[in-house]
């Protein structure tokens, strides 16, 4: 007669056990090998101040309260790649003692190892490196008449 009352103490004392244990999670696959693939570098040339491009800001005015937070956000999607691409090349600059000495190195040590993406930036502008200055610059091409 002991067993019934032993079974109304054990069942819900299981059952709270049971309840304090995660179930068990399926192991995650292996990341494929494309995901590990780098980043696709934007689209950047070499800057050659005899091109006669003009190295412009295209941060967009802020005056509407409407749509400012939209030019806020714009202005900030291309400002922060920029400030990645200064800070790994001050770390070069840094680690090597010296600064890319050529576009193919700033693209490969700079841009593809930090795996850096650039936005798009609207039509008639273009991101290029200035090698002599380290800098990226954001350039427009001049129009033809």
């Amino acid at each position: 007669m002991k067993t019934p009352h032993i079974l109304c103490t054990l069942l819900p004392g299981l059952w709270f056990v049971a309840g304090c244990f995660d179930p068990p999670q399926p192991t995650p696959e292996p990341p494929s090998p494309q995901a590990a693939a780098p980043a696709k570098p934007a689209d950047i040339q070499q800057f050659n101040p005899a091109d006669g491009k003009t190295i412009v800001d295209p941060t967009r005015p802020i005056t509407d309260p409407i749509t400012g937070p939209l030019a806020a956000l714009q202005n900030a999607r291309e400002k922060i790649p920029q400030l990645a691409i200064q800070h790994a090349i001050n770390l070069f600059q840094a680690s090597e003692g010296r600064y890319p000495a050529s576009f193919e190195e700033f693209m490969t040590r700079i841009i593809q190892e930090n795996r850096i993406n650039l936005p798009q930036l609207p039509q008639g502008l273009n991101w290029e490196y200035d090698v002599e200055a380290h800098q990226l610059l954001v350039v427009q091409t001049p129009q033809k008449n």
